[in-house]
């Protein structure tokens, strides 16, 4: 569940990349709409990273990962629905705030969980979760633009 989190997230920046050229053309967006739409998610997830880990240590670390999966998954739908470049920008702000909320909880619960001997193993998991998202996020949204 941890591993998998984090290749959501991941994928999600990622494969967003290799859509802006369709994007732009379905919204009508322009350079600086597009830019926003790449940026909004980088600027909230980025400002709200250290609160929402202590939000975790606050209300529990399950219960802000639960939040956040569940504001990622709504904003993102949102999202794949945006009429304009207006709502994908607030959708994106939303999924930002979903991101930072999921992101310290999936370590802060790896090392809480795991003991010394298995979470070398589980680090592992989550790194090699992240690397593939990376690799795999523009493949797989070039497969769904195509």
């Amino acid at each position: 569940m941890l591993a998998l989190s984090t290749l959501v997230l991941i994928i999600d920046n990622m494969a967003l990349t290799v859509a802006v050229p369709p994007l732009s053309a379905d919204l009508g967006a322009s350079a600086q709409d597009i830019q926003w739409v790449l940026d909004s998610y980088l600027l909230v997830f980025a400002g709200l990273l250290l609160t929402s880990g202590s939000l975790g240590d606050r209300f529990g670390r399950r219960r802000v990962m639960v939040v956040g999966l569940t504001l990622f998954g709504a904003s993102s739908l949102l999202a794949a629905f945006a009429a304009d470049p207006t709502q994908l920008i607030a959708a994106r702000v939303v999924m930002g705030v979903g991101g930072a909320l999921i992101m310290p909880s999936t370590l802060s619960i790896l090392i809480t969980v795991f003991d010394d001997t298995e979470r070398p193993k589980a680090m592992a998991v989550w790194s090699t979760a992240a690397t593939v998202g990376f690799v795999g996020g523009p493949v797989a949204g070039g497969a769904l633009i195509a």
